[in-house]
């Protein structure tokens, strides 16, 4: 006897919405998603968390490692009554010895959402393509939307008196990350002054250019792209990230002597941006690197608050992206499948 499936594979995919990259969503969206991060973390502050993944599975693919992003979904799926899977490469063959086609037809079957942490942004877009549950861009060589929900979310958490995210001048100082990119398009299409604080060789390309400026049109931000850091004067946060990534091994040496130390993150640099200039870095950091101890542990670093917002940022990704598929089963149906399958096993 065949039955239909019983997995999320009858969601209808014309409402399918896949978080790749934060300009698929409007603003609207994205501050929807940070008002449910809001109330989340109250709800975890109180210990009321309502099981808003109960009997849910994410998959969590991993081709790069990371403690932020496996903690930070696993405990989300848990907290919210879930269930996460860590899959590594040790054990997916993810367009090895099966398609990256059938990897997401299977797991669509198993699982209500995939998390993908992978080394090419066309491995995540391909998952998204075939699979029939939403996929979830947990990190790739050009973006990083999860993080970037926290550190919107920390910059909201820490505002200056009187400023909304629209007024923020944000500093990024550093190489063209997958984090850059990110901040980059998320500070522009709210409206912010991103700054890219980097030497020529390293800035970001044109590509990311154009669509921040895109986003500015709209928003009435501002993108400023220079080597000067004395342009850190007067911006409201200042971000760091490492120099090289995975895959830059080789440039290492000439990137360390063209980075340092003028745009090392010190306390002279946050001096000159000002008393009030917090401090953001995604971690891991190399300190004394891309960024000093003493500025890390300092009053104005907020690093901390935006790891944990890790957590924040994804049990509202798990949220926000299943919950419009959830059937809640009546009373009675409840009842019949429990006595049917009860009488079974009473029998056996």
């Amino acid at each position: 006897m065949k039955l239909p499936s019983s997995s999320a594979t009858e969601l209808n995919k014309t409402d399918l919405k896949h978080f790749l990259k934060t300009q698929d969503f409007t603003k609207k969206e994205l501050t929807d998603i940070l008002e449910l991060m809001a109330m989340l973390k109250q709800a975890r502050k109180d210990n009321a968390l309502p099981q808003l993944f109960k009997g849910k599975s994410v998959a969590m693919i991993f081709e790069q490692p990371s403690t932020r992003t496996r903690v930070s979904f696993e405990t989300a799926a848990t907290l919210l009554g879930g269930h996460g899977l860590f899959l590594s490469p040790k054990d997916i063959h993810l367009g090895a010895k099966e398609s990256l086609q059938d990897t997401a037809r299977v797991l669509s079957r198993m699982v209500d959402i995939i998390m993908a942490r992978v080394d090419d942004h066309k491995t995540v877009a391909g998952l998204a393509e075939y699979a029939s549950v939403p996929v979830v861009n947990g990190l790739c060589d050009w973006l990083h939307p999860t993080q970037i929900m926290a550190d919107l979310f920390t910059m909201q958490e820490h505002l200056p008196a009187g400023k909304e995210l629209s007024d923020l001048t944000v500093a990024f100082v550093g190489d063209a990350t997958n984090v850059t990119s990110s901040l980059m398009f998320a500070c522009t299409k709210f409206g912010m002054t991103f700054k890219h604080i980097c030497p020529e060789r390293f800035k970001a390309p044109q590509e990311w250019l154009n669509i921040a400026v895109t986003n500015c049109e709209t928003s009435g931000g501002e993108l400023i792209i220079t080597e000067d850091t004395e342009q850190v004067a007067g911006c409201d946060i200042v971000i760091a990230d490492s120099f090289y990534w995975f895959g830059q091994e080789d440039e290492k040496e000439i990137r360390l002597a063209t980075f340092i130390p003028d745009y090392v993150v010190s306390e002279y640099l946050m001096a000159k941006a000002g008393p009030n200039a917090m401090f953001m870095h995604c971690l891991p950091a190399n300190d004394q690197r891309e960024c000093s101890r003493e500025v890390m542990e300092s009053p104005n670093s907020i690093i901390f608050d935006e790891a944990e917002n890790r957590l924040t940022a994804q049990m509202a990704i798990l949220v926000y992206f299943t919950h419009k598929h959830n059937i809640e089963p009546s009373a009675e149906t409840l009842a019949a499948h429990k006595s049917r399958i009860e009488g079974f096993l009473n029998n056996l």
